[in-house]
């Protein structure tokens, strides 16, 4: 009977510790489209796009971005701001910002940077869709000879719309 009783109580802690492990709770967002964040990968950053008050069109006149946010795609109103930062370490860091497309303007972040930290800020300048992009390496690059390694690539990428 008390081996029973124990080995439900174990049993119990662990369904939940389990059930804690990758949930994740979406209050950000747009129109209810959560961030992909929780896909047990380490993504660099936590939260997701906080976009300000809904400006004429629906879209937002400010949008902050982190890593989890990959994926997504959000709407600024021309005027507006773009910004975000991906968190990275030292030993993977992420490597600049990439925009394609007219609809943004980099401008000024503002911010200091840590040594594998990526940070960037557009004026959205015209109506139109802009995709921004990075990658950091999944791994550690090795220091010492016959530490492992891998070649594995974290993508980032956000389609942001201005209108």
């Amino acid at each position: 009977m008390r081996r029973s009783a124990t080995s439900l109580a174990a049993l119990a802690a662990a369904v939940l510790l389990l059930a804690g492990c990758g949930s994740k709770s979406d209050t950000g967002g747009q129109g209810g489209k959560g961030g992909k964040g929780g896909k047990g990968t380490d993504t660099g950053s936590a939260g997701t796009a906080s976009p300000s008050a809904p400006a004429a069109g629906g879209c937002a006149s400010a949008v902050d971005l982190k890593a989890t946010d990959t994926g997504r795609t959000v709407c600024v109103a021309k005027g507006g701001e773009v910004r975000l930062t991906l968190e990275g370490t030292k030993s993977r860091p992420w490597k600049p910002v990439q925009a394609s497309g007219t609809a943004l303007k980099a401008i000024n972040t503002g911010f200091l940077i840590r040594p594998g930290q990526a940070t960037a800020a557009y004026h959205a300048v015209a109506a139109g869709t802009e995709k921004l992009t990075s990658s950091r390496p999944m791994c550690a690059q090795p220091t010492k000879p016959g530490e492992v390694s891998c070649m594995g690539i974290q993508e980032w990428a956000v389609t942001v719309t201005v209108k």
